[in-house]
């Protein structure tokens, strides 16, 4: 008969489970000894149980499917717990086994004990102990559906000594796990929001993550209301490309016109956005439409929350919006747009290309035409994201995976080894700060052992450049910030990674082609100006007061990569008088 460690790892397989990512031990070998003997199934052995948090995140964004990471007890579960908060806040469905101490110890501050079913609850929809063989199948059945059906995570405390006991259901049904369907307004909700719309002569929508599969919808919406069309960096991936409407990015690391058409606009529309930032946002006017209802009204004052799915309620408001033909309003925003793109780029094309240490905006610009057309980014907090926010060209094929909601350091390189694993064929690219590269480096070593086909590209400038910068606008002196140089390309060659380092910006592009078309895991270390960054030509008085809106200082004077160019376009399509 088998075991409840076999047991689970059978009803995860058949759940569609292909791998659990995390670190072998004690209480966790009975579970990781059944996956060992269950064909169709794979344990992947990371270096750090926060990198397998991370990774099973990431492979849950990428496929849209439940992704399993596990942690043995105490310290090894505990791990766990910084990647779960990002994939909680992310919608990533993510079961997390964490393995106990033996049962009969529990309360008695045991050897390495805590408690998973209390210490996991803030950072998951459902968090519960296994304490009897019985109880396994149900309890984990009830833990996979909720992780897939409320998009987050779901844990399971299990006692060593639990998973080794004979199983009481052995031939437990296969779980059928279903998705969430899109959600409809009533009728007369959706008639409100007409009235609104049409009511509105100067109207501007706002897209975020929560738009994804909408872009059509959200273009259509746009047409109808002759409404420029901002983003959040959540939304950027999902509404930037073929967006004739587009003004640009709001919030800490925010440009262009988007701020400015948000704020002169009679009605603003939140489209699928929880954007937290609630200082950049008019507090006024706006009409909100989100699938998850907490979200309605969270960050701003509302003339409407409307509690649906972006696709759904655009396509039931449509047919009931009148027709506009004056677009003064959109055509003053997306002039205002390309004015203030081009007022920054010059920094950016006036012979960077020579200067050293390398400007890391040219570097960033350059990866973005090398990188393949479906490339899956994942990226650093911190400089990583200026990067992406501003040099990577969406076009919805290709996908960008950061710690956009949780904020933590080191998240890119365990973010890649999951999304490389669950994706194979599919390029993967690791933008990675030499801050967080440096904090979780012994996945490097996960690379090699599963020959995972990543390609880290190291920005490294000796520097936490985020946080000297947060530093400088809250006037302190920068301290604590600044590490002497590391080789990081000597490092990854002695794990067997393929590595160059690249100390002059010439010889970019030779270098990251050559990487991309290695067949294994290689790594371009560039090493880039700590000082390449920039205060925008219009700061306020009262945005240098309080953190928030003094990160807003990060917007470089260096030029926003292809978002010129299709700005530029834009304009060709205001009528001629």
């Amino acid at each position: 008969m088998a075991t409840v460690a076999e047991q689970l790892v059978r009803m995860l397989r058949d759940a569609g489970v292909q791998r659990v990512y995390g670190v072998v031990g004690d209480s966790l070998n009975p579970i990781v000894d059944a996956i060992r003997r269950t064909d169709g199934i794979d344990w992947v052995h990371v270096r750090h149980e926060e990198t397998a948090a991370f990774a099973a995140a990431a492979e849950a964004q990428v496929t849209g499917k439940l992704a399993v990471c596990a942690g043995s007890c105490g310290p090894g579960n505990l791990h766990l717990i910084n990647g779960l908060y990002d994939a909680h806040r992310s919608g990533a469905p993510v079961l997390a086994i964490a393995s106990h101490i033996p049962s009969a110890q529990i309360g008695t501050n045991f050897f390495q004990e805590t408690h998973p079913d209390q210490l996991f609850r803030e950072c998951s929809h459902y968090c519960e102990l296994v304490s009897q063989a019985e109880q396994m199948p149900r309890l984990l059945r009830v833990a996979m559906q909720t992780a897939v059906g409320l998009r987050g995570v779901s844990v399971l405390a299990i006692p060593g000594d639990v998973a080794e006991r004979r199983s009481v259901e052995p031939n437990a049904a296969p779980v059928k796990l279903v998705a969430p369907s899109p959600v409809v307004p009533p009728a007369e909700r959706i008639a409100e929001l007409a009235e609104l719309l049409n009511s509105g002569e100067k109207v501007t929508l706002f897209a975020g993550a929560g738009c994804a599969g909408a872009h059509d919808e959200v273009m259509a919406l746009a047409e109808a209301l002759q409404a420029p069309v901002g983003h959040s960096l959540g939304g950027k991936e999902w509404i930037q490309y073929d967006n004739p409407y587009d003004v640009g990015m709001s919030g800490l690391l925010g440009y262009g016109a988007c701020y400015d058409a948000m704020h002169a606009a009679d009605r603003i529309v939140l489209l699928g956005t929880d954007f937290p930032y609630d200082n950049f946002l008019p507090q006024a006017r706006t009409i909100q439409i989100d699938a998850n209802p907490a979200a309605l009204g969270r960050r701003t004052n509302l003339d409407l929350a409307v509690h649906g799915d972006v696709k759904a309620t655009i396509a039931a408001v449509l047919p009931l919006l009148r027709k506009r033909t004056n677009r003064s309003f959109l055509d003053t925003m997306l002039r205002e747009h390309a004015r203030k793109l081009q007022k920054v780029v010059d920094a950016y094309t006036t012979r960077i290309e020579h200067r050293t240490p390398i400007h890391p905006e040219y570097a960033a610009d350059v990866l973005d035409d090398v990188a393949a057309d479906d490339a899956v980014f994942t990226v650093d907090t911190g400089m990583g994201n200026v990067w992406a926010a501003r040099y990577l060209t969406p076009n919805g094929k290709r996908r960008v995976i950061g710690s956009f909601r949780h904020g933590s350091m080191a998240n890119a390189l365990p973010h890649a080894i999951g999304a490389a694993l669950s994706s194979p064929g599919r390029q993967v690219v690791s933008i990675s700060g030499d801050g967080g590269l440096a904090m979780l480096m012994g996945d490097l070593l996960t690379l090699t052992t599963y020959d995972v086909p990543v390609k880290v590209v190291v920005f490294n400038n000796a520097s936490l450049g985020m946080v000297k910068l947060e530093m400088y606008v809250d006037g302190l002196p920068e301290y604590g910030t600044d590490h002497p140089p590391v080789n990081f390309s000597a490092i990854a060659a002695a794990c067997g990674i393929h590595a160059v380092r690249v100390e002059h910006p010439g010889k970019i592009r030779e270098a990251l082609a050559e990487a991309f078309a290695h067949p294994g895991p290689a790594l371009v270390e560039l090493v880039t100006d700590p000082n390449a960054m920039s205060i925008p030509p219009k700061i306020t008085g009262d945005m240098m007061r309080g953190f928030a809106l003094a990160v807003s200082k990060t917007v470089l004077n260096g030029g926003v990569g292809k978002m010129v160019d299709l700005a530029r376009s834009n304009l060709r399509n205001i009528p001629r008088p």
